[in-house]
């Protein structure tokens, strides 16, 4: 058959160890071969972003405003371990965290759910999704350690020239500083997206912090919260028989694990970060998630919110068999494909889309799966435990009697 057209290039960005190795087989055995793909191509693997000093990583996110639309790959944040393995020249920030910063979005993540795989939390009947504020916090913040005595100060000065000036603590002895920001215009954005979000999903929405301990940070974004919602959404939210509401993050925690799911949880930073993992992981694995950056300006980031999965590709460098599972990074490629389709007004693309995400339940469903769901299977099939590749040419062998 003739391959489905594109019109406008996505934004490709790859990635490091394991995830890098299986981005090309999708590519090789589950994309190319039905569509004219269309990429700008931007290669955030470790080496070549200490390369070009992290320009790379900057370029692609510019690249996501130029043309609406990214994929990436799963990528290494180096720790000092690592710039030891890579010799590098600085231990880069995040790159997930350039991205999101220059991107100014909001970060959603939900669960691939299939009934053969019973989430641990056994009450959660309906998916959890994620909402994640994706700018500063602690991706931003400037550190220092501390190597003896000394008094650490906050200080800001206004642009009259008026300042502020606090004692955080007097050192008596080494330890460690960290100072971290937000802008109200970041949280509005995050505010406003997780509203249009529950609305557009017509699922509730809640949110929470520590405003009990952080007086001024954490209660900064409970207000801008509560004043966009009541100027703006409590209306359509009543008219869709949705709530929303706010709750400190350790009682949305114990309502979380009490609760059946089929709902939004609005988090800070870090705490999305932590926390998707602990939702994804209790309902099955944390390949089993989607994840998409959403900005203000409308553009559209697509990712696999898993690491680079190193234990397997140390592995895989040894000739070693790897049963690694690449659900994410398959959904981090059907979910750019069916945004570029919808912009674009592709509607081939956008039904490809669908059909390889539907081709990926098919093929668990028949119990291949990747060695990470065999002790988590209760479905009534016996399963084969596949190697990578294996599995992804079983989803490819779906997808050629779907499209047929």
């Amino acid at each position: 058959m003739s391959k489905i057209k594109m019109t406008t290039p996505l934004v490709e960005m790859d990635g490091d160890e394991m995830t890098r190795i299986i981005w090309k087989y999708i590519k090789d055995e589950l994309i190319n071969p039905y569509v004219d793909l269309k990429t700008e191509y931007y290669d955030l693997g470790l080496e070549y972003r200490d390369q070009t000093n992290d320009q790379v990583t900057k370029d692609s996110a510019e690249a996501i405003k130029k043309y609406g639309v990214g994929v990436k790959c799963a990528t290494i944040t180096p720790n000092a371990q690592r710039m030891e393995e890579y010799n590098l020249h600085e231990m880069w920030k995040s790159p997930n965290g350039t991205i999101r910063a220059i991107l100014d979005g909001t970060v959603f993540r939900a669960p691939i759910i299939i009934d053969e795989i019973k989430p641990a939390v056994r009450n959660w009947e309906k998916p959890i999704t994620i909402a994640r504020h994706a700018y500063g916090d602690i991706y931003k913040a400037t550190e220092h350690r501390v190597e003896g005595k000394g008094k650490a100060e906050l200080l800001f000065t206004a642009e009259d020239g008026t300042t502020f000036r606090e004692t955080i603590y007097d050192f008596e002895c080494p330890g460690v500083l960290q100072g971290s920001y937000n802008k109200d215009s970041s949280i509005k954005s995050f505010a406003h997206a997780c509203f249009q979000y529950a609305i557009a999903t017509k699922q509730s929405l809640w949110f929470s912090t520590k405003d009990t301990i952080s007086k001024k940070y954490d209660q900064t974004f409970k207000f801008i919260f509560n004043d966009i919602f009541e100027a703006n959404y409590r209306p359509q939210f009543d008219e869709l028989g949705i709530e929303y509401f706010y709750t400190l993050i350790d009682d949305a925690i114990a309502r979380v694990i009490r609760s059946k799911g089929g709902f939004i949880w609005a988090c800070k930073n870090y705490d999305g970060d932590v926390m998707s993992d602990m939702v994804s992981t209790a309902f099955g694995s944390l390949a089993m998630m989607t994840s998409v950056l959403v900005s203000p300006d409308g553009n559209f980031e697509y990712e696999a919110a898993h690491g680079t999965v190193t234990r397997h590709y140390y592995k895989h460098l040894k000739g070693e068999e790897t049963s690694t599972n690449p659900m994410a990074t398959i959904y981090a490629w059907t979910g750019a494909l069916n945004k570029r389709g919808e912009l674009d007004k592709l509607p081939e693309l956008c039904a490809f889309a669908k059909k390889l995400e539907e081709a990926c339940i098919t093929t668990l469903k028949q119990g291949k799966v990747t060695k990470d769901l065999v002790s988590l299977w209760e479905g009534e099939q016996k399963t084969t435990a596949l190697n990578t590749l294996d599995f992804i040419k079983a989803i490819r062998e779906n997808l050629d009697a779907a499209l047929a």
